[in-house]
């Protein structure tokens, strides 16, 4: 379970801007990212499940690596649950907030299958400390040139429009940690979840 605060929300824009300087010599230009959450499956399933996740937070790739799959075979794939992603931040937040904007740039379509690559990819960036070089690759392997990176990590509106949905989170939400899970309103597990455990908030839920 990972943690952050309102104020590192806050500078998630200048981290971001860092970011992009910190490898200058590789170029950039770019897409606009959308507002709003990220879903997946029936909107209209009678159960409901959200999780607030950080792209750079190493319980939430160990969800989605280890436990999503599953879960989306069994329960959003056949209509059961509506699953809902809400970015959060958690340190070094210019790595989950590039991750989050490239995820967005790649366009609506592939924004999951762009984050399963990061999550997938994160124990890499963390152990080479080359965050830019694989966050770049990914976008590419996406369709994105590395203009449109570049671009696209810079892009003030939607860095405002992610500070405005972790702000909320913080504010409205009362979420301090990532993976936090809720499932029809009520929180079921902050950190990591187990299909077993999912199973059972599920179940619960359908009643």
């Amino acid at each position: 379970m990972q943690k952050t605060s309102r104020r590192l929300a806050m500078v998630a824009a200048a981290a971001v801007a860092g970011l992009a300087l910190a490898g200058c010599d590789r170029g950039g230009a770019g897409a606009s990212a959308a507002s709003g959450d990220m879903t997946m499956g029936d909107p209209d399933a009678k159960v409901k499940m959200v999780e607030y996740a950080s792209a750079s937070c190493t319980h939430c790739a160990t969800f989605n690596n280890e436990v999503f799959p599953a879960f989306k075979t069994k329960y959003v794939d056949t209509g059961k649950v509506h699953y809902t992603l809400k970015e959060f931040l958690t340190p070094p937040n210019e790595v989950a907030a590039a991750s989050f904007l490239i995820s967005r740039c790649a366009g609506k379509d592939k924004y999951f299958t762009v984050l399963d690559s990061i999550y997938k990819n994160q124990a890499e960036m963390f152990t080479t400390g080359d965050f830019r070089g694989v966050l770049l690759r990914i976008a590419q392997s996406s369709g994105m040139t590395e203009e449109q990176f570049n671009a696209c990590v810079q892009d003030e509106d939607a860095l405002k429009a992610l500070d405005a949905r972790v702000t909320k989170a913080i504010r409205d939400d009362k979420i301090t940690a990532t993976p936090t899970f809720f499932i029809n309103g009520k929180k079921i597990a902050e950190g990591e979840l187990s299909l077993a455990q999912i199973d059972t908030a599920v179940a619960e839920a359908a009643k």
